[in-house]
């Protein structure tokens, strides 16, 4: 049985459900702020802590290192650009099978996984051949 959810944990789910995309602590605390709902920046990072371990929210970590919260969701991929940032969702699973067979395998509940192929997008590709000389 799970303790009950903190104040600040609830807001930063209602806060979540209302946004479309991974979000990164810091926005999450200026827009509690800009909502009047102001938490000291430790306390969003303890909060999403909590609810990571209790498989309500997960974090996604873009290539440049900045982490992106969002709600638990099943099967999110993403090529990722390195050059612009871009992120294009994938919506074939590739590991779905593994992940069922793994859980059995090894007594393990799993929340959610990722899967993210790193590279450079067309637009970013082109101006890189076009940069040398290719």
């Amino acid at each position: 049985m799970r303790a009950a959810r903190t104040r600040s944990q609830d807001r930063i789910l209602n806060l979540l459900k209302n946004v479309k995309q991974g979000i990164s602590a810091q926005d999450i605390y200026v827009e509690l702020r800009n909502r009047n709902q102001s938490m000291g920046l430790a306390t969003v990072y303890r909060s999403l802590e909590a609810l990571k371990l209790e498989g309500m929210v997960q974090v996604r970590t873009l290539a440049n290192g900045e982490a992106l919260y969002s709600l638990t969701q099943q099967d999110k991929h993403h090529l990722t650009c390195l050059q612009c940032g871009a992120s294009i969702p994938i919506n074939q699973c590739p590991v779905h099978d593994l992940e069922t067979q793994l859980q059995s395998t090894h007594k393990f509940k799993i929340f959610y996984h990722t899967l993210e192929f790193f590279g450079l997008c067309s637009q970013c590709h082109l101006a890189s051949r076009t940069a040398v000389g290719e």
